[in-house]
């Protein structure tokens, strides 16, 4: 192609995560388990994922949903990106999990490494990633005592891949997660991150001298997988649009700062935690969905409108305006992935309290938590997967297989429990391709999406069985780089076809027909409860219904559900 266009890149940089790596499959996902060997909690999980689809046939006879548990896809990879991933032709094992969360190692957090694994592992989360503030304490003392806890987790948790990370604070920017692969080098690196890169420690009022500390920050991380000081490194922006200090540029920045081969940062969150924030008083703290009530500061970027201050049906601005930011960078070609998490520092409705004889500064971590005066309703907070959920099409279960499924790009997002399974591929000239994937055709080759999707495998954490109303197919044409690295608009993005679903049980199969395809485009799929609804910001061409607005005081979240998938390219040449 002319324009130089790169294509999304779904291969790992190394082979690291070979079978001999992997960690056991859990036993609710091992049918070599009978249900009667399984305890309750494994038997509940075990049933869930089946209902869901997930476990034996899945959604159909070639379902990616089938997992590693399944009979073997009958379709083939497309190359780089493909639904095969390095030349696999079976199934992928979906595992839902949290890339942010907090204990009492942040200055603002409560709950103990253990307390925050066990409710994700009550919540069906298969993989989470500790992720505390970065801070001169934390440097000092954290890194190294949220370790122990870390590596007891991982021991008394064995259904359960528990990373350690940190909440990066961008120079001149807002939050990342930064998390690497479980080894003896966890800990030294990202002490030496934190220490010579954060934010924090390295204040300063120039733009151009923290916009090139991020960027020496990451390609640090390149450069310590380079050298096998940890097997790999991932970074994801953290609600990005919240103040307006995440220009565009800068994310483009972030997203090329390292090669293909070596490449740390991956996407962003999609919707940011603090889902509970919208909550109206009493019931809640009548505060901002996801805490996104700011409005532009002295250091937010001045092209940003009114309305990126806000969450649109709870996901971020970047994500949730069709033509905006995101589809900036995905008409660009380069990959730039979505996710989903809790953000969890203090739970809504949940009665403990930071212990006595508290001194963070001194300890590099608040007292254990003890029990308070009753039910807290004015936190912001969830559980791990209680609301918030990433879905990852790993290759197997592993540490390893997480971190190559996140940065292939095989990703979905739920809020709620909406749906319970995705399987989305694009079809064309014998091959297919997945989320993240890219299928290479001959031009005029036609060209079919078919989606599957499992319903609700049953009532949420509300208690209520999510109904889900609408499914849209949003797509764009692949233009190439921007001239202008501020750009934040993709003008060929739009949704082209809404499919009125309506039932909350079951499967749902939809197919949309893309013709025959002459020039390089994406898809990317999002659905909705219906219950609030607005004409997207680019006009009723553009997207007729979309999220509404999140009010501040206003906006209970278990009533506004939606997800979101990744994008699959179509490249005929």
């Amino acid at each position: 192609m002319g324009h130089g266009h790169h294509h999304p890149h779904g291969h790992t940089h190394h082979t690291h995560d070979t079978p001999a790596d992997a960690e056991p499959l859990p036993p609710a996902l091992d049918l070599s388990v009978p249900d009667g060997e399984l305890s309750p909690g494994q038997l509940s999980r075990r049933s869930m994922v089946r209902r869901a689809g997930l476990l034996g046939a899945g959604l159909a006879g070639a379902s990616v949903l089938g997992g590693a548990a399944s009979a073997a896809a009958a379709a083939q990879t497309s190359g780089p990106g493909g639904a095969g991933g390095r030349g696999r032709s079976n199934g992928f094992l979906w595992l839902a999990g949290d890339h942010h969360i907090h204990t009492q190692y942040s200055s603002d957090g409560k709950y103990r490494v253990a307390d925050q694994v066990r409710q994700g592992a009550r919540h069906g989360l298969d993989w989470m990633v500790i992720t505390d503030h970065g801070s001169e304490t934390h440097a000092k003392i954290g890194v190294d005592k949220v370790n122990p806890d870390i590596k007891e987790a991982r021991d008394d948790h064995r259904d359960q891949l528990v990373f350690q990370g940190l909440e990066w604070n961008i120079p001149g920017a807002e939050h990342a997660t930064v998390f690497v692969h479980p080894g003896q080098g966890e800990v030294e690196v990202l002490k030496k991150f934190e220490t010579d890169y954060d934010g924090s420690l390295h204040p300063s009022t120039s733009a151009p001298t923290n916009e090139a500390l991020a960027i020496s920050g990451l390609r640090f991380l390149a450069d310590q997988v380079r050298r096998r000081k940890v097997d790999d490194i991932l970074m994801l922006a953290n609600h990005p649009a919240r103040q307006g200090i995440d220009s565009p540029h800068e994310i483009r920045g972030w997203r090329d700062a390292t090669s293909d081969g070596h490449r740390i940062a991956i996407g962003m969150e999609g919707a940011p935690g603090h889902q509970a924030g919208g909550l109206p008083k009493p019931k809640g703290s009548g505060g901002a969905r996801g805490l996104y009530g700011n409005g532009p500061g002295a250091n937010s970027f001045a092209a940003y409108p009114a309305e990126s201050y806000r969450t649109w049906g709870g996901f971020d601005w970047m994500t949730s305006t069709v033509g905006g930011l995101w589809d900036s960078l995905l008409a660009e070609g380069k990959p730039w992935w979505i996710t989903a998490n809790s953000d969890s520092h203090n739970v809504y409705a949940e009665p403990s309290v930071v212990g006595p004889d508290d001194d963070f500064a001194a300890n590099g971590k608040h007292a254990e938590p003890v029990y308070g005066d009753g039910l807290d309703l004015a936190q912001n907070d969830y559980w791990p997967g209680h609301y918030s959920r990433t879905h990852v099409g790993a290759e197997r279960f592993s540490y390893a297989a997480v971190m190559d499924a996140m940065r292939a790009g095989r990703i979905w997002v739920d809020h709620g429990g909406l749906i319970s399974g995705l399987d989305a591929r694009l079809q064309g000239g014998g091959r297919w391709a997945t989320l993240g994937g890219a299928l290479r055709v001959k031009r005029g080759t036609e060209v079919e999406l078919s989606i599957g999707i499992a319903l609700a495998n049953g009532a949420n954490w509300a208690q209520f069985i999510p109904t889900l109303a609408r499914v849209d197919v949003i797509q764009g044409q692949v233009t190439g780089p921007v001239e202008d690295r501020d750009t934040f608009t993709a003008p060929t993005a739009g949704v082209v076809k809404s499919f009125e679903v309506n039932k909350s049980k079951g499967t749902v199969r939809l197919t949309y027909r893309l013709g025959r395809v002459s020039g390089p485009l994406y898809v990317r799929l999002r659905g909705t409860d219906g219950n609030r609804t607005a004409v997207g910001l680019n006009g009723a061409k553009v997207d007729p219904v979309g999220p509404a607005a999140d009010v501040p005081g206003d906006a209970d979240p278990w009533k506004d559900l939606w997800f979101y998938s990744n994008p699959i390219w179509v490249l005929p040449t």
